[in-house]
């Protein structure tokens, strides 16, 4: 990111040992690893408290994977991640129950202060755009809703604030909302823009079951060869599918070229974030220097690019090298995989909880 410095946080240790990072408990061990005090005093402060994190980054900068395994570090049970766009996507969905929706009319009619009249607020979600913003005090009183049906735990907040109105609502976030004396905290998540828009370009899904993989950095286990076409495809392989071949969601081929006003906003929203006084901060970054990173990190840290290749016997060969791109400074240097961001999220989190 051009007007902050982000800075270097090093997970290499002396005693270092390889985790398989794609494996669910060998990733629990490396977390443990790596950041067991800081799992153990975050722990110790939920005994009697919980707190609140407002992630800001860029779309698709990860914001979902880093709360989860965040939560899977420190206790699922004790952790809820909520998208704002997740829950006006389901609220589209109640709208078309007529008992759900009653129930939604009967909860706003109690709970919404503001300048609009409840009916024009069920008129405006029903046929609102994807790209429209819905009214900051709308968003406020159905995240209290949301906040009412999940109980007392620690929240992860993806999608608020949206746009620089609601920088300033989110200081007062926890009152607004009714939800305790909280800590609360900012994450703001530093992930070049090459590495989104390659991200896009090479993601693919699943036809059947949606499940998501990357082409160049993220494959399937099982990958074909169209002679046809001379084209490589991932097939998935969830165990609940058949090996479908995964194919390009429409317009993904664009990477960022459609989003970049919302991108530019993403990064002001942040740098103005970044500036306030009274709130802590917690600094994620996702990409380190060509030339510092055997300093700060371990190989298998490292984002690595996959190429394929036909094997003498037919069969597709797989093969990993190193994956280097330029930040947005156009800095050369290499991509971290989500777990060693995690780690610095953690340490950064267990400091703040210290001092709280």
């Amino acid at each position: 990111m051009k007007g902050i410095d982000f800075p270097i946080f090093k997970t290499k240790m002396e005693n270092e040992r390889e985790f398989d990072l794609s494996d669910p408990k060998e990733r629990l061990e490396y977390f443990e690893f790596k950041a067991g005090k800081d799992i153990e005093d975050i722990n110790e402060f939920l005994e009697k408290n919980t707190f609140v994190v407002y992630l800001l980054g860029k779309k698709s900068a990860g914001k979902g994977t880093y709360s989860k395994m965040v939560a899977d570090a420190i206790g699922k049970e004790k952790v809820e991640h909520f998208s704002i766009g997740d829950m006006i996507r389901d609220i589209d969905k109640e709208l078309k129950d007529k008992e759900k929706r009653a129930e939604l009319v009967k909860f706003l009619e109690n709970n919404y202060r503001g300048w609009i009249e409840v009916d024009e607020i069920i008129a405006r979600l029903e046929g609102r755009s994807t790209e429209s913003l819905l009214p900051t005090p709308l968003i406020l009183t159905l995240v209290k809703r949301e906040i009412a049906k999940r109980g007392r735990k620690v929240l992860f907040i993806d999608g608020f604030p949206r746009n620089m109105d609601q920088i300033s609502y989110s200081l007062f976030f926890r009152d607004l909302i009714g939800y305790r004396e909280d800590v609360d905290i900012f994450a703001l998540i530093d992930v070049p823009e090459t590495i989104i828009d390659e991200r896009i370009k090479y993601r693919k899904i699943c036809p059947e079951c949606n499940t998501s993989r990357n082409l160049k950095l993220l494959p399937s286990s099982k990958v074909e060869y169209d002679k046809d076409k001379e084209e490589f495809h991932l097939l998935c392989d969830n165990p609940d599918c058949e090996e479908i071949r995964m194919v390009r969601k429409e317009g993904d081929e664009k990477g960022i070229d459609p989003i970049r006003e919302r991108l530019a906003m993403d990064e002001q929203l942040i740098e103005h974030a970044f500036k306030l006084h009274g709130i802590p901060k917690v600094l994620i970054r996702n990409a380190i220097p060509v030339d510092k990173a055997d300093e700060y990190v371990a190989n298998y840290e490292i984002t690595p690019e996959y190429k394929y290749e036909i094997a003498d016997d037919g069969e597709v060969e797989i093969k990993e090298v190193p994956w280097i791109i330029k930040d947005d400074k156009g800095v050369e240097s290499y991509s971290l995989l989500a777990p060693p961001a995690v780690v610095s999220f953690l340490a950064q989190l267990a400091d703040i909880l210290r001092n709280s």
